[in-house]
């Protein structure tokens, strides 16, 4: 009994880790108005001014980050290239990516 309910547990704790994850969104650090800084992984998690955001695919292309008080619109290019843009209690604008 004790073995079977080890196992339910770690099953239910690899789905959490994994419900940020989203397959296609891109690695990036950007800027947004109203100094709200964006970091993702490739494939997630996204995470606003250091705290993981809850992210959901709109498309195979297009995705949404929402925490902190904003939505986060990511969105893929067919060249590639990833448009952030912010929404929400800080000034909506285009967000500018972050040299390294």
């Amino acid at each position: 009994m004790k073995s079977t309910l080890t196992v339910l547990v770690l099953l239910v704790m690899t789905h959490v880790a994994q419900a940020n994850s989203i397959a296609g969104i891109p690695s990036f650090d950007v800027d947004c108005p109203g100094t709200i800084i964006v970091h993702a992984d490739q494939d997630g998690p996204v995470l606003i001014n250091e705290k993981e955001a809850t992210t959901k695919a709109i498309s195979d292309r297009r995705f949404e980050a929402r925490g902190s008080g904003v939505t986060i619109t990511i969105v893929l290019a067919d060249d590639d290239s990833v448009t952030v843009s912010s929404t929400g209690k800080a000034p909506n604008g285009v967000c500018q990516s972050v040299d390294d």
